[in-house]
């Protein structure tokens, strides 16, 4: 089995305590910024970064959904880590300053992929789907912490 990673990142227009407060709370922000691929969002532990458990529905595609259980945690300053305990999927959110009132924030998701053809197709497209929903999820960011500000 091949690991499989989608990145993506937005400098957004506000500082990276503001950004990375807001991706962390889980309690009110958190499901405001999730786009139409998540559904069944619910805080079960915690709600504000470590400690956290949360689950969520991610429909990647039309015939694709994984039911997500997500252990937060905060290994570092600026860094939450959310740890599927359905699947080997790791989706690791990095916040950090990028100039005067901005941050820049990276969010990698990865998991270990299918062999055979399946694998392949999977390694190909499910990247670059991926990065397009968290595309989305970091314009609804930028747009909530930006008004704020």
């Amino acid at each position: 089995m091949a690991q499989v990673e989608a990145t993506t990142e937005r400098i957004i227009a506000a500082d990276a305590e503001t950004v990375f407060d807001t991706l962390a709370d889980y309690s009110n922000s958190r499901g405001k910024l999730l786009p139409e691929h998540f559904s069944e969002y619910e805080v079960r532990e915690g709600g504000d970064g470590e400690g956290t458990l949360v689950h969520w529905k991610l429909q990647a595609t039309s015939k694709r959904v994984r039911d997500c259980l997500l252990e937060v945690t905060e290994p570092s300053d600026g860094q939450l880590v959310e740890k599927d305990r359905n699947s080997s999927m790791v989706t690791t959110w990095t916040v950090t300053p990028a100039g005067e009132g901005k941050s820049r924030a990276v969010v990698t998701t990865v998991w270990n992929g299918a062999g055979g053809v399946g694998g392949f197709f999977e390694r190909t497209f499910a990247p670059k789907g991926l990065a397009r929903i968290y595309d989305t999820l970091l314009a609804n960011l930028a747009e909530e912490v930006e008004k704020q500000g």
